[in-house]
């Protein structure tokens, strides 16, 4: 990173990761505040650990953490079963000379069809149906091919539940979500001669309840600050396609796919505002975000349920949008170090991230939820019905003379006011603050969700809010 940053570079996409650590010993971290404070805007993968909570990683405030989503495109692969149903899954295996026809269907008793497990399983010439999990996705199918398989129907497990690939298989093959793995167990136990077939459809396109979130994709909240919102936003990183060092092309899913959608994003934000700080174009990406798919519905994850802020962040990129986004938060490089202090990091950690030294005895330490961040994380104590207040920044990169209006939405339990409750900017680059409070004002308790939004007559610039009440 420090390389990259001598020769120049105006963007860092980095697709590489580990378990969160303090950023004092995270390299990942140390490099991008390096490249931050030379204006070097840092993209980094959230981490492929989902759909667990507390597993997202790069979650550092001066990097953008970047999960994962698919896109409105499926590789079609339709399973037929005997008795006549339809089930549409995926493959990137789609051979335009193949004959689809019925054959036998058989489930193994080592169904997730591990290498070695089918050697003694009459599968020659038939349909393999497989459980996802343990080993690799295309593996399983070598191993049906291995055995004499002439195909495999791949279905998920519920941890996965709806959250397929279009992989590189081995032969013909159809990856269901888990909905339809009942279905296919069903049928097969309602005959003695179960059969199907695969049909290939090739490209599907405006698929529903697309973006969704992807199942692998790390989730919030973090381990190391969580009081600042993580990830920041969602990408495509399903079954994308691009170019693979041994051949061609590939079809590879992760969070590693969906960073650099980003990374390419924030490059086209700073070609049209090159005075832009790294800290602005985050906020332009962040507070521009979609909420919901191409049906007008939130944003489900892999489960089809609306997605929580800590898998989806800010929601899902648009990128015309964040071009435009009329008010950025922004952030300056020494604004990190009294939220650093306040995090109780010793003074020779927090000069290791600064690259200078700092005493904190010596700094007006902030509170996480004081940084000025694109989006809102508060903690509402159990007892009392006290008002915690943050103030934020927010300066005016659209047009002069614009006026700008609070909307605030809270979760029952919860109230929320802006002060002032309305922002007039007579010029572009100007400044104005504002303060926005919470209280309890019922007997909720645990995580819940809110809105910040600035309007305008061209503009709504959203902030998410992320309330826990303990």
């Amino acid at each position: 990173m420090d390389a990259a940053v001598g020769d120049g570079v105006d963007v860092l996409s980095i697709s590489l990761g580990g378990d969160p650590v303090p950023f004092f010993v995270d390299a990942i971290a140390l490099g991008g505040f390096n490249a931050i404070s030379k204006g070097i805007f840092v993209s980094c993968s959230a981490g492929n650990s989902g759909p667990d909570h507390y597993t997202v990683s790069n979650d550092a405030p001066w990097l953008l953490t970047v999960g994962a989503s698919t896109v409105d495109r499926s590789f079609r692969a339709t399973v037929k079963l005997g008795d006549g149903q339809e089930l549409d899954g995926e493959s990137m295996y789609q051979p335009s000379n193949y004959k689809s026809k019925l054959l036998p269907l058989v489930y193994p008793d080592t169904a997730l069809c591990m290498n070695g497990t089918l050697d003694s399983v009459d599968v020659r010439g038939k349909i393999v149906l497989c459980d996802r999990g343990t080993n690799m996705r295309v593996e399983k199918g070598q191993v049906v091919k291995k055995a004499g398989g002439a195909g495999m129907i791949l279905v998920n497990d519920a941890l996965n539940s709806y959250s397929t690939n279009a992989d590189l298989h081995v032969l013909p093959a159809s990856h269901l979500p888990y909905s339809d793995a009942a279905k296919i167990k069903v049928y097969i136990n309602s005959t003695s001669a179960p059969t199907a077939a695969i049909i290939f459809k090739g490209t599907a396109l405006r698929v529903p309840n697309s973006p969704a979130l992807a199942s692998f994709s790390s989730r919030g909240p973090s381990q190391i600050t969580p009081g600042i919102l993580k990830p920041d936003i969602l990408g495509p990183g399903v079954n994308v396609l691009a170019a693979w060092n041994t051949q061609k092309f590939n079809m590879i899913s992760g969070t590693s796919m969906s960073c650099p959608h980003l990374s390419g994003i924030s490059a086209l934000i700073k070609h049209a505002h090159p005075d832009w700080s790294p800290a602005a174009i985050k906020s332009a990406i962040l507070t521009t975000a979609r909420q919901k798919d191409n049906r007008q519905q939130p944003i489900v994850d892999e489960k089809h349920v609306p997605a929580d802020l800590f898998a989806v962040g800010a929601g899902h990129v648009d990128p015309q949008r964040a071009i435009d986004p009329g008010l950025v938060y922004d952030l300056a490089p020494g604004d990190y170090i009294p939220y650093l202090c306040g995090l109780g990091i010793k003074d020779e950690s927090v000069s290791a991230i600064v690259r200078k030294n700092v005493k904190c005895s010596s700094v007006k330490s902030i509170t996480e939820g004081e940084l000025n961040y694109p989006s809102i994380t508060v903690t509402l104590p159990a007892i009392g019905s006290k008002w915690i207040s943050y103030t934020r920044t927010v300066t005016n990169v659209g047009k002069p003379m614009t006026e700008y209006s609070a909307a605030v939405d809270v979760a029952k339990g919860v109230t929320a006011r802006v002060r002032p409750a309305k922002l007039y900017f007579k010029e572009v680059n100007q400044k104005q603050s504002f303060t926005i409070s919470f209280r309890r004002n019922g007997d909720g308790f645990g995580p819940a969700e809110g809105r910040l939004r600035w309007v305008s007559k061209e503009h709504v610039v959203r902030s998410p809010i992320s309330i826990f009440m303990e």
